[in-house]
């Protein structure tokens, strides 16, 4: 019984990631060379993916096979900031091209953020 319920558990979490990426699950078989019918069945909690499948759903939905599996997020994946969560969680829902541009900007902000600090770094040495 408890296999039953974990290959369910997957279903859900992998048919959640899917909406979240606004896929059809035709896209996805497709993504991961897989017959649309067999990644109905992973959905509808019938079948677990092989190693292969779930490796490439993993990399596709950018989580973690233990994710996938068992529903635990990796520690390092973790958000301690709520407010910080929330709006990230609310990117998911824009187009691809608008979470694009939200990326850009983020990896902007950063790298502002580092060449700042190795600008400080080296006005501490030179002086």
């Amino acid at each position: 019984m408890q296999e039953d319920e974990a290959r369910k558990a997957l279903g859900k979490r992998l048919q959640a990631l899917r909406k979240q990426k606004k896929l059809t699950q035709k896209e996805v078989a497709a993504r991961i060379d897989s017959a649309l019918s067999q990644y109905t069945k992973y959905e509808y909690g019938y079948h677990y993916p092989t190693i292969e499948k779930l490796l490439k759903l993993a990399v596709l939905y950018n989580t973690t096979t233990d994710y996938l599996l068992i529903g635990r997020a990796s520690e390092e994946n973790q958000l301690v900031n709520l407010r910080l969560l929330k709006r990230f969680n609310s990117l998911e829902s824009l187009s691809i091209d608008e979470q694009e541009t939200a990326i850009e900007i983020l990896d902007a902000l950063i790298l502002k953020n580092k060449v700042q600090g190795a600008v400080s770094t080296l006005d501490e040495v030179t002086k």
